[in-house]
């Protein structure tokens, strides 16, 4: 019965969530970022990462694997709760999928480290911190409703 109960409470919250106006700005937000990362790794990122030193070239290589890694838990996760959204998953099946999409908590910031890195890829780490924050607190409430 309270099992019954406490997936009464999830379906509710989940729904009430994926079904926002607020969802729907984040998952933009999300993609777009994924997107926007993408094209700067591929573009000016790999030309700025050229031109680095050899230590900070690793340090550049790390950190946007870094990055990379924590927009792709973001992504699934907001991808997760499109489906949620769109009745491809009930919140129940949704709670299941968090053993394959793991948000993981964030590594420790090391600010000697991220000032030798090129300004855009400064900002896109900074945001992806940002919002994998947000998504952590997010999946919580959901989590422990």
């Amino acid at each position: 019965m309270e099992r019954l109960q406490a997936e009464g409470a999830l379906v509710q919250l989940s729904e009430r969530f994926t079904n926002s106006a607020a969802f729907g700005a984040l998952f933009r937000e999300g993609m777009d970022l994924v997107e926007e990362t993408a094209a700067y790794l591929d573009g000016a990122g790999r030309t700025e990462a050229k031109a680095l030193d050899r230590a900070v070239s690793l340090t550049y290589a790390t950190e946007s694997m870094r990055l990379t890694t924590r927009l792709m838990q973001i992504a699934s996760w907001l991808l997760v709760q499109r489906a949620v959204s769109e009745g491809e998953l009930t919140p129940v099946e949704a709670m299941q999928e968090k053993t394959r999409v793991r948000l993981t908590t964030p590594e420790t910031f090391r600010s000697e480290v991220f000032g030798v890195l090129p300004p855009t890829l400064q900002d896109l780490i900074v945001r992806s911190r940002r919002l994998h924050s947000r998504i952590l607190h997010l999946d919580g409430l959901i989590a422990d409703e």
